[in-house]
């Protein structure tokens, strides 16, 4: 495809805006670039191949070897509603999502080794489950996603299941419609214990008592197949259109040994703290197939996403809740959502989360991402023991916690912040890219406006670095995006020079084939050389500073 010239009627649309994002991909300067290298630099930030944003496209594509135009280009950013174009940009809610994934698997590992705690046990069905298992999912806000372990295990949500009837409950009762029957204190107490409080509501929704009260007010009205169904269906459109199971032995199970919750429905009931003309045995066999639905940890994930997303699910952009009753209910999980461990959870965590004893763990970093831990052995609190450490280690590397300072003050990373975000010039960030052959991170950048002729304060281009580290792709790369051949340094130096110094022929062969002209290594170079090589170790740690370039170089884009 060609460039459209200025008096063409398209130049100056939207579709110009497109033209750097293409480029930046088109490694060979042929007015093409390849399907695949698209496919894979999604996968590399998390967008995975069952996104349902994408499925159409990996199904219309077909070979990854496929060449697309810019017009097929452009069609497939619109298709993707932007996504496509947010990729190449790495313009997502986790930029470094790469290192993110590293640290959750070599966190998965470490936890591997943890045996502590005991599955569920007055449950008998969940006394069968395996105690080995265990799966880590996470979602960011933009549906980046990634999984380790036992991802793909079902396992009933349990107690995980109070904070979608409490936000259901919200959105058909009002808040004080619904809080006229259930409180918002933490109960200090354990999950099922036979304490209201001094209104004789129960304490909070995310408790037995509560999310007994939460059930009475869905659809109070309609059969209990409606009920069910309606519920379900939240569920499947908080994860994006995945149908979820149910365990028919797990709702018998907990139906068969529910004294408990009987005895506190009725002592609700007692207190008169129920909607007027509530049927108890519906009430609790609904909330008893509420606690059975079955997900998996993928699902899970982005099911807590679409909490963190204000109430939007990151895959399929349907908003399932409303803002308001999202920061509801991540209000009561802060606080409530750890049964008795939730005032030291809040202390040393500070994020939402809620547990099931299943071994269920949802955690919510609003505006970033969604996490799911599950793994079946418990502490004494009835919380996943891998879970809250995973959450304590995880919260010891990213500054997540609330009250975190800056990223320099705690000494923890920014899960917001992108691999470049010490390199303060783009002309360091390319260099840095280039004399480490990230031949991604230089694309992103060019793709971001970055000038790939830049030069740092040394006057040394990222032709320079990528020639004197002999990394072929990039110099062959900047090339075809019309860099200058023969910029010279401070120090009279150039790619060629570089390269032949380092002796890497391959890299002298691609720039005479350029054009470069020749020229002799002298003694005198070789000593320029070790001062540029001191220049080239400052600029890849990031510690130099973009000043003014010598006279007649470019200037950092």
């Amino acid at each position: 495809m060609s460039r459209k010239s200025p008096q063409d009627p398209g130049a100056g649309t939207a579709e110009d805006a497109l033209r750097p994002l293409f480029d930046a991909f088109d490694n060979d300067g042929n007015g093409t670039l390849s399907y695949g290298e698209l496919t894979d630099r999604m996968r590399l930030v998390g967008i995975l191949d069952d996104d349902p944003r994408i499925t159409g496209l990996l199904s219309s594509t077909g070979d990854r070897r496929t060449e697309l135009g810019f017009e097929e280009f452009v069609a497939l950013v619109r298709e993707t509603s932007g996504l496509l174009r947010r990729v190449v940009r790495d313009d997502l809610a986790v930029p470094d999502f790469a290192a993110l994934a590293a640290d959750v698997d070599g966190l998965h590992e470490e936890l591997c080794a943890e045996r502590g705690g005991a599955v569920a046990d007055y449950i008998p069905q969940l006394a069968e489950v395996d105690p080995e298992l265990f799966a880590i999912g996470v979602c960011s806000v933009d549906g980046q996603r990634h999984l380790v372990g036992d991802a793909h295990e079902p396992f009933c949500v349990q107690s995980v299941s109070k904070t979608v009837n409490y936000c259901l409950a919200l959105d058909e009762n009002g808040l004080w419609g619904t809080h006229e029957h259930v409180g918002w204190e933490p109960s200090g107490r354990s999950f099922n214990e036979l304490a209201l409080n001094p209104q004789g509501r129960p304490h909070n929704p995310m408790i037995n008592a509560g999310a007994i009260m939460s059930a009475s007010l869905i659809r109070p009205e309609s059969s209990a197949a409606d009920r069910f169904g309606h519920v379900a269906e939240t569920w499947q459109r908080l994860a994006a259109g995945r149908r979820v199971g149910f365990s028919n032995s797990t709702y018998l199970s907990e139906r068969d040994t529910a004294d408990r919750n009987f005895a506190l429905a009725y002592s609700m009931r007692e207190q008169e703290a129920f909607p007027e003309g509530t049927d108890l045995q519906r009430t609790l066999e609904f909330y008893f197939q509420c606690c059975s639905i079955e997900l998996d940890a993928d699902m899970l994930a982005i099911v807590a996403a679409s909490f963190a997303n204000g109430g939007v699910c990151p895959l399929t952009g349907e908003r399932v809740f409303s803002v308001d009753t999202v920061q509801h209910c991540l209000s009561l999980m802060t606080s409530c959502g750890m049964y008795d461990y939730s005032g030291e959870f809040a202390f040393s965590i500070g994020l939402p989360a809620k547990s099931g004893v299943s071994g269920a763990l949802m955690i919510v970093i609003p505006q970033v991402m969604g996490i799911c831990v599950w793994s079946p052995r418990l502490d004494e609190h009835g919380n996943c023991v891998r879970g809250v450490e995973f959450c304590r280690r995880f919260a010891q590397r990213y500054n997540v916690h609330p009250h975190d300072g800056s990223e320099v003050q705690s000494g923890k990373r920014d899960l917001g912040r992108r691999k470049d975000h010490t390199l303060v010039e783009s002309a360091l960030a390319l260099c840095w890219a280039a004399g480490q052959g990230d031949l991604n991170e230089i694309r992103r950048l060019v793709a971001s406006g970055a000038d790939p002729d830049a030069a740092d304060y040394d006057g040394r281009t990222p032709l320079h670095l990528a020639a004197g580290e002999g990394r072929v792709d990039v110099v062959k790369y900047l090339l075809n995006r019309g860099v200058r051949v023969a910029p010279r340094d401070r120090w009279e130096g150039t790619p060629l020079s570089d390269a032949q110094r380092s002796g890497h022929q391959e890299t002298v062969d691609v720039l005479r084939a350029a054009g470069h002209p020749a020229e002799a290594v002298t003694t005198a170079s070789s000593a320029r050389g070790r001062s540029r090589a001191s220049s080239r170790t400052r600029v890849a740690t990031g510690t130099r500073k973009a000043a003014k370039r010598p006279t007649g170089t470019a200037v950092a884009g």
